[in-house]
Parts: C-alpha cells; structure tokens; sequence
C-alpha cells in the first residue's frame, strides 16, 4: 500500500515529515522506527518515501534541538544524522545523545570529509555515509547497524571460549556478553555497540590475528571496500578507552595490511 505523507509545523516553526507504512495484517511485525535529522527538507521527503516503502516507520526533523528531543525520547530505534544542521551541528546534537542514550546512530557526512567522518566516530557514531549517497546503501547501513544493535548472541565463539559462557576474561578485561558490560579492574567502561562488538571480537581471539575484513563483518554487519578506515577510528578509539598495561603496554596491535591482535600479556 501506497505510504502516506503527511507534513505538519510545530510551535518553533520546524517541519516535521512523517512517513506511515500501513502494516499488513498478516505479518504482524511492528516497524522499526527511523528518525531523521537533517535539514533539507527536499531529501528529508525522498527519505521518508524511500524508507517508508522499504518498511520502516519514518519521522524526519530539520532542527538539531528538536531532533535531540526526539532521538533520546526512548520511541525511536535509529537517528539517520546530518553532520550540517542550523543552531546546533550534528556532532554536538551527537554528543548530547551519548550523554544520556545508545540509540544507534548513522552519520550523514559531505563527500570527502574525513576528518567529519572521524570526528563522528570518535564521538560515538555507529556508522557514516558520505553525501550524495544510494538510497539502497543507507537501507542497507540502517538493516546493518539495527541487526547489530538488537543481536544479543555472542560472535562467533573460538574453542578456546565456551558457547555456553556469557563471559570473556582477558587479563584485566572481563566482558559480559547478557548485559553487554564490559569492566576495566573491576570498573564498568562505556562502550558503544561498535565497540562492543569489535573488543568482542578481539577478546574471543586474544593472542591471534582478527583481519579487517572480519571485524567490518562482524562488528558493522558489512563488507569491507576501498578506503573505508572507520573500523581503524573505532579501534582507536578502543584503545584509548582501555589504557594501556604495565607490563605490555599495548593491547591491540596493529598488524600491517592484515588487521588487529589483542596480545595476552605473559
């Protein structure tokens, strides 16, 4: 069934476009539920349109305040967010999620902008898409970062690691895998589902190489392409959550042109 558009102005003289998908009553499903902030309004339409018939229930805001106010609201499941917004940009608007909430966050950045790119996932962006993009790829992205941050099972388990164990210790590192914790000497870390997921990842393979091509896999749900170095920001941004050890001050290692190895300290 043909999505219904319907356009409407708040007190603060912002546009807020919602898409509705008419659920099918065989299915069932509930939508998951998009919130876009960006401020052109002719892209926040063909988004609305595209993903509403793509089967998710689409809110888009213009405004940076208003979009924070509905991205923290605890009724939306991912923000789609522009980098440029009016008032406050989208890596503030950012920040201030992190502060209170992990809702899934995919950045839209200007082609070519790295140093955006960077910045976003540094502050705790899930993923990004440069601008001008494939409507396919960000329904792609969006399925990618929703099936990451609603999968609660384990990755995929060495024998060294019991199936049933719903933790990995690593020498001063515990994570929880049921209530996705992850603690320093005793003391909770925050981490992002990105995260999460990579040190996971590395943690289950302590002591081997874990290659690029499977942590993109593993830990944003898609392949590896050319020039995409933002499994190397989240790395990064691992290393200096955890610190460094007394005697073997480097945990994870880069190991040229292939990827990364958490070293066990002997």
């Amino acid at each position: 069934m043909r999505n219904s558009l319907q356009n409407f102005t708040n007190k603060q003289k912002v546009t807020v476009y919602t898409a509705i998908k008419f659920e099918d009553e065989t299915l069932g499903d509930a939508m998951d539920r998009i919130l876009i902030i960006d401020d052109d309004s002719d892209l926040c339409d063909l988004l609305c349109d595209y993903l509403g018939s793509e089967g998710f229930e689409v809110r888009a805001v213009n405004d940076g305040l208003l979009g924070l106010e509905q991205a923290v609201s605890g009724l939306q499941e991912l923000v789609v967010l522009d980098v440029m917004l009016p008032g406050i940009n989208g890596f503030e608007v950012l920040r201030r999620i992190r502060a209170v909430s992990k809702i899934p966050v995919l950045m839209l950045t200007a082609r070519g902008e790295d140093v955006d790119r960077i910045v976003g996932l540094e502050i705790g962006a899930d993923d990004y898409l440069p601008k001008p993009f494939n409507p396919r790829e960000l329904v792609a992205r969006i399925r990618a970062v929703l099936r990451r941050a609603e999968s609660q099972l384990p990755v995929q388990v060495q024998a060294s690691v019991p199936a049933e164990s719903g933790k990995v210790i690593v020498g001063d590192v515990e994570l929880i895998t049921v209530s996705r914790t992850v603690l320093l000497s005793g003391q909770k870390v925050d981490m992002t589902t990105v995260e999460f997921a990579i040190l996971e990842a590395l943690l289950r393979q302590a002591g081997q190489v874990v290659s690029r091509d499977d942590l993109v896999k593993q830990a944003l749900g898609r392949n590896l392409t050319a020039y995409d170095r933002s499994i190397d920001v989240h790395v990064s941004s691992l290393r200096k959550k955890l610190g460094q050890r007394k005697e073997d001050p480097e945990r994870i290692k880069t190991i040229r042109n292939i990827g990364y190895l958490y070293s066990i300290e002997a």
